[in-house]
């Protein structure tokens, strides 16, 4: 299996719970941090690659490489991202570099992995988007419009390759205690904003999408208060809307 962003948060505990509980055969950790990617290869006795994932030739040597040396992929943790940007003013250049982080590298992934998946009779798509793109990110447009299109892609691939024996699960999470959360995180307003249901550390979240995997579940949601709040979205979206400006106005500065 692989893992992208395994060098810390998410992506490290996740590479964590497959290799240990989970009894994976061989993890490998993909990172642009290639020495922290490389530690915690080393801690768990896997593989390591440096892959900066908002570019499609590194993505496909992370899965050319692989499956040349270690055989088929058969589960891929699509998991790196960034939170940056704020307004809808950002510069094409950040509009361009977070989504290519954010949504492409899932694009990419599927793009190289699912015919091969689909030729050997399935395998399993997993990928890290947020409650962002379920509800939406006060104070970054950027974050909520690409995670919106993560969770999207994850949907479609669901419903057209099931089929094809392929699994997908998307994870949607809120704040987790990450570099994202943290206080040089590049949004501080919109971190704080997450927490306001509590701050999960990553081996719990790594927890709930080991059981959604299990399960073959579409959505890995570690903060069960996510569901309602879609519930409430879907039910009355003007009043979902007036309750998530006034959300703003509590959070956010001028």
């Amino acid at each position: 299996m692989v893992v992208t962003g395994a060098a810390s948060g998410i992506g490290r505990a996740l590479a964590r719970v497959f290799a240990g509980p989970e009894g994976a055969r061989h993890v490998v950790c993909a990172d642009i941090d290639g020495a922290g990617a490389e530690a915690v290869a080393t801690e768990l006795g896997g593989s390591a690659q440096a892959v900066d994932v908002g570019s499609e030739a590194d993505i496909v040597r992370l899965i050319e490489t692989t499956e040349s040396e270690l055989g088929p992929i058969d589960l891929f943790c699509s998991n790196a991202g960034i939170a940056e940007g704020k307004g809808i003013d950002e510069p094409d250049e950040m509009w361009d570099r977070i989504w290519r982080i954010n949504t492409m590298s899932h694009v990419w992934a599927a793009r190289h992995l699912v015919p091969r998946m689909v030729a050997r009779g399935g395998g399993y798509l997993f990928s890290t988007a947020s409650a962002a793109g379920l509800l939406t990110q006060i104070g970054s447009v950027t974050y909520a419009v690409t995670k919106h299109a993560a969770v999207a892609l994850a949907e479609w691939l669901s419903i057209t390759h099931h089929r094809d024996g392929i699994r997908v699960t998307v994870l949607c999470p809120q704040a987790v205690r990450t570099n994202m959360t943290g206080p040089n995180s590049a949004n501080p307003n919109a971190a704080s904003v997450a927490s306001v249901d509590g701050l999960l550390e990553p081996e719990v979240v790594a927890q709930v999408c080991v059981e959604a995997i299990d399960e073959e579940r579409f959505f890995a949601l570690p903060h069960e208060i996510v569901t309602e709040y879609r519930r409430r979205k879907v039910a009355d979206p003007d009043r979902w809307l007036g309750g998530m400006r006034r959300l703003q106005e509590r959070y956010m500065e001028d």
